[in-house]
């Protein structure tokens, strides 16, 4: 039988902000690694209303929350209250994970590393020659854009519906090296684009749960996918979700969003932490168990 960890008043403080919170599977990932690593921290969810941000984190502050993590919709409204924010961060408009230094708050985005983990690893190819078409422009988007351009895409088109927000889209990573290769289109410019992806990701909600029987492209859509390309959902409940499960069957490799959460969830804990290493595997098989899919 395990050791129950007791709280006192020398236990440290990590945690998530948001609003919604309760659905977050963070806390569950990062205390199984707190408990692995025998330390005395614990990680809570903190739902905080917009209008409550600033009070928030300078109580954070006051009562040394060592590092939290940052959900919607906080991720580009709690810029201004930070001191620093690192050049990652700045580049993508949007922080997800903050750290106590030096008595200031630090800013920054892990989105990207937990993004591009799998692409690096499991499924490691040279990139300078390929293609990526990623569906939706929102923050999530943002941060497959620069993950993208750090893996050295040679293309890489972002499609949304609304022309408007497109264009905004576009315009603000004008100034940066990232504009040289991004292109931007509406949904029309799918039929042309797909036969092309080397990379297909979807950063929209469509599929996710309750809505599992949704996917963003039909099935004569995704069959001109090439086969041997990577569809990449960031939804990760279900697991499959109908758009992998369709690119699968076109021969595509599928990657969903369980690794993503994971990986930006180990780079967060080794901030907070200053420490190299972190005990992914655990991390990983606490939201595998959780979602009922453990080995």
């Amino acid at each position: 039988m395990t050791k129950e960890r007791l709280i006192t008043g020398k236990t440290k403080l990590l945690g998530v902000i948001g609003h919604p919170v309760e659905h977050s599977r963070s806390p569950l990932m990062h205390n199984a690694a707190i408990a692995h690593l025998k330390l005395d921290y614990v990680y809570l969810p903190f739902p905080i209303e917009p209008q409550n941000l600033e009070i928030a984190i300078a109580g954070f502050a006051a009562i040394g929350v060592v590092g939290f993590n940052v959900t919607i919709p906080h991720k580009q409204a709690i810029i201004p209250l930070l001191s620093e924010i690192t050049p990652l961060a700045q580049a993508i408009g949007a922080v997800n994970t903050v750290s106590r230094q030096n008595n200031k708050w630090v800013g920054t985005n892990t989105d990207i590393e937990g993004f591009i983990a799998p692409l690096q690893t499991t499924y490691k190819q040279d990139w300078s020659q390929k293609v990526a078409v990623i569906l939706g422009n929102g923050g999530a988007a943002r941060a497959v854009v620069a993950g993208c351009h750090q893996l050295g895409f040679a293309k890489i088109y972002v499609l949304g519906r609304n022309v408007q927000k497109l264009q905004a889209f576009c315009d603000s990573w004008s100034n940066s090296p990232i504009e040289e290769n991004l292109q931007v289109g509406t949904w029309d410019e799918l039929a042309k684009l797909i036969p092309q992806a080397d990379l297909l990701v979807n950063t929209t909600p469509i599929g996710m749960y309750p809505k599992v029987d949704e996917s963003p492209l039909s099935v004569e859509e995704i069959a001109n996918l090439p086969t041997g390309a990577i569809a990449y959902d960031l939804i990760y409940i279900p697991k499959p979700t109908l758009f992998l499960e369709q690119a699968e069957k076109q021969g595509a490799i599928a990657i969903d969003g369980l690794e993503m959460l994971v990986q930006q969830g180990v780079a967060a804990l080794k901030i907070w932490l200053q420490q190299e290493t972190v005990p992914v595997e655990v991390m990983r098989q606490a939201l595998l168990n959780h979602l009922g899919l453990g080995k």
